[in-house]
């Protein structure tokens, strides 16, 4: 496939579970900022950084990065590993302007108000991950760790919501109770 001047592989879309349902209109990304800085024997502390891209519709991640810096090698690995969509949305962030995107790129440097869906996605990761809570006592000491626990909670969450879109569709009129949960689908 040949974009933007530069040849590009698409790469297989690696362990996670993305519903056949998923809307390529609109992909949404954004960067998830762990740190380690105040923990007991890390003097520099490490950073580490979750780099997520989400569809709006139905809300699943559809590839992720974990690595200790953003950069425009690991988004583009993001890009080539999710399938190609319409329309990529990000906050300002300066490092998008070199990543070869399939669709339209828009870079909001205003607002959130494109990157709302990836933003509580994020929220998400950091609420049911207790290593990823901004004041926790857990955290991962390997990298091969935090990703082979993300991939576990992605698939389990993209399932979920699967479930959460075929049951609204079979009750539109339902609340918010439904008769299974996240843990269903681990």
């Amino acid at each position: 496939m040949h974009t933007g001047g530069r040849l590009r592989k698409k790469k297989k879309a690696g362990k996670l579970w993305v519903s056949k349902e998923t809307n390529p209109c609109a992909f949404e990304l954004d960067e998830l900022f762990w740190f380690t800085s105040s923990r007991r024997g890390q003097e520099k502390g490490i950073n580490l950084y979750i780099m997520t891209m989400v569809s709006r519709f139905p809300r699943q991640i559809v590839s992720f990065q974990a690595g200790r810096s953003i950069k425009a090698q690991s988004i583009q690995n993001i890009v080539d590993a999710a399938p190609d969509a319409e329309n990529y949305f990000t906050d300002g962030g300066t490092v998008y302007l070199d990543v070869d995107f399939i669709g339209k790129h828009r870079r909001n440097i205003r607002d959130k108000s494109d990157t709302y869906t990836v933003e509580g996605t994020n929220a998400d990761l950091r609420h049911y991950i207790a290593g990823l809570r901004r004041r926790s006592r857990c955290f991962f000491r390997k990298l091969e760790t935090l990703k082979a626990v993300l991939t576990i909670f992605i698939n389990a969450y993209n399932k979920f919501g699967q479930a959460k879109e075929n049951y609204y569709k079979r009750h539109p009129h339902a609340g918010r109770d439904f008769s299974f949960s996240h843990l269903q689908f681990v």
